[in-house]
């Protein structure tokens, strides 16, 4: 919880601060990654391969548990080009390391692995390890703040969140009512205690409305194929993403029914807000509603210093009229 509003505080402050920090940290989980994997192939060249005996041993293969684990791993930023084979490679090469060393109890009781691996390797050095977990924890949780509320802001800006959430600081340009909207979200989500079924929660939801987004991408290839598009993919990359969101989808909501549902709910308790103060026209609200919203929405710009912001103009056309934000 501090950590999320430290880092809210530091990406309100300056954008570069935000970038600095990213980059910080990126490059230290890298290199303790990188420290990892030699560790791994000295131990490999001295002969420690006994751990990757039946190292599969036990484990399930049932189609529902392989879903709920991939949730697990497939909160990672999208990458594209030469970055998702480095990725892939580093996190195999990392889990080798690991395996040098650790048998599959000490994986499977250890509370960080790379720690508990620190602990065997590196000595007197073992405190780098869990510097560097701390700093990657702060590195990934820093990406979503930023990935997040950008995502806010341009909800608000295309007319899908209340407007006070696409203003931005008059000063220092930062996004600060999307930071704050997005931390109190992420407030709200720590009320679960059991993280594993936080990522549930979360993940079905994700990667329920991705898939949605991507069958729109295919609609309106379909219905609108001389669209201008600044890139154009074959049909082949966004059909078998949308194939793979099916899995994620489907095999959960079979295999881990109430969990799944509870992610749907969660996702569903926005449509009250959104038919309220966004769908329905300004005319139609309540007044103590329209009222409340004005109120919220001036309070907000005046403490967080903030406008609303321009439309970026692009290929000459023009701006999308904009409902001024002390009109609700």
């Amino acid at each position: 919880m501090s950590k999320s509003s430290l880092l809210t505080f530091i990406n309100c402050a300056y954008v570069k601060w935000g970038t600095l920090v990213q980059d910080i940290f990126t490059y230290a989980k890298v290199l303790a990654l990188i420290a990892v994997i030699i560790a791994g192939i000295v131990r490999l060249g001295q002969g420690a391969s006994t751990h990757f005996e039946n190292s599969f041993e036990d484990s399930s293969f049932a189609v529902g548990d392989i879903a709920l684990a991939l949730y697990s791993a497939l909160n990672l930023p999208l990458s594209i080009g030469i970055s998702m084979p480095i990725v892939t490679v580093i996190y195999i090469l990392t889990n080798v390391a690991y395996y040098t060393v650790l048998d599959m109890r000490d994986i499977l009781a250890s509370d960080a692995v790379a720690v508990t691996f620190a602990d065997q390797i590196f000595g007197i050095f073992n405190w780098t390890i869990p510097l560097a977990v701390a700093l990657s924890c702060f590195g990934g949780l820093n990406a979503s703040i930023v990935a997040a509320s950008r995502l806010f802001f341009v909800g608000s800006r295309e007319g899908h969140l209340p407007d006070a959430i696409c203003m931005i600081h008059v000063e220092r340009f930062t996004p600060v009512p999307a930071l704050l909207f997005n931390g109190i979200m992420a407030l709200i989500y720590l009320c679960v205690e059991d993280i594993f079924q936080l990522i549930n929660y979360y993940s079905f939801s994700y990667w329920f409305f991705v898939g949605l987004s991507i069958v729109g991408q295919l609609y309106l290839r379909w219905k609108e194929p001389d669209r201008p598009r600044p890139l154009k993919l074959s049909l082949f990359f966004p059909i078998v993403f949308c194939l793979c969101t099916i899995f994620l989808v489907a095999v959960p909501l079979y295999s881990d029914t109430i969990n799944s549902l509870i992610g749907i709910g969660i996702a569903l308790s926005g449509l009250p807000f959104y038919f309220l103060i966004i769908r329905v026209p300004e005319h139609k609200r309540p007044h103590c509603l329209r009222r409340t919203v004005a109120t919220t929405t001036r309070c907000l710009q005046v403490l967080c210093m903030s406008v609303a912001a321009e439309m970026d103009l692009e290929d000459g056309g023009e701006m999308p009229k904009q409902r001024d934000p002390k009109s609700n």
